[in-house]
């Protein structure tokens, strides 16, 4: 029934994209069966007035096929966390959430190297092992790495989850991932670089896809490289300058 869950989220089995949540008052943890985006399903936590941090995602096969995650950022405004788990051996997600961005769509693709030496340019080609032209994600005929394209709100931020079945988890790790400044054509624009890039512009922002926990595999409270608790970490940012500057108290207004 739409109470199942209690006071907490007590219409969330009615909302479009929710299966089931389950509520461990022990454990301080609430479980949600979902196909909604990470930050959606955060949100629709906190609007019940309770703060929320992700501690992590797995599939309902209830095993770990393997999870990464990348944090972009680059010289300008642009950042973001972008997430990826196995569920099944044939289907990969892809979700995150990207702020800064101008409106619209912009071409979401995994680099062939994880090397940001010189920003997002030293990230190489599109992940290509298979030596394909380049294409939109559906395409059987596509680079491995391509994403096809996120789209941007009014406030240039894009929430988005994606589904593949060419990419796999544990041949992305170590890689990167560039979100480019314009729209990827998927291959189709009749440009010279529709076949090859997508003609989506300059790499806005780039990150390293590192291993992460999978669902019931971090267990901390405390953040071991500078003493924040997951809490006090949820209003800073990932990385950068800003993380070891105390977070600002709300305004009572």
């Amino acid at each position: 029934s739409c109470n199942e869950c209690g006071p907490l989220l007590p219409s969330a089995p009615c909302l479009l994209g929710v299966e089931s949540v389950e509520v461990q008052l022990e454990n301080q943890m609430v479980l949600v069966q979902t196909t909604l985006p990470s930050q959606e399903v955060q949100a629709l936590l906190e609007s019940t007035g309770r703060q929320a941090v992700l501690k992590g995602m797995g599939s309902g096969l209830l095993q770990n096929l393997g999870a990464a995650v990348a944090i972009l950022g680059g010289p300008g405004p642009v950042q973001g966390v972008v997430r990826f788990l196995q569920l099944t051996p044939e289907r990969c997600l892809i979700e995150g959430t990207i702020d800064g961005l101008q409106p619209g769509l912009h071409g979401l693709h995994i680099h062939q190297f994880g090397d940001l030496t010189r920003n997002c340019n030293s990230c190489g080609d599109h992940f290509n092992p298979d030596g394909m032209s380049h294409g939109g994600p559906q395409d059987s005929e596509r680079h491995r790495g391509d994403l096809g394209n996120v789209r941007a709100d009014e406030d240039g931020r894009a929430v988005f989850r994606i589904e593949d079945e060419q990419l796999k988890v544990w041949d992305v790790i170590g890689r990167s991932l560039v979100v480019d400044e314009g729209e990827d054509d998927l291959g189709r624009g009749g440009h010279p670089l529709s076949k090859i890039t997508g003609n989506s512009g300059e790499r806005l922002a780039c990150g390293i896809i590192a291993r992460a926990a999978g669902l019931f595999q971090n267990p901390k409270q405390i953040c071991s490289c500078d003493g924040l608790t997951i809490w006090e970490e949820r209003g800073r940012p990932i990385a950068g300058q800003g993380r070891k500057e105390p977070a600002q108290p709300p305004a009572h207004l």
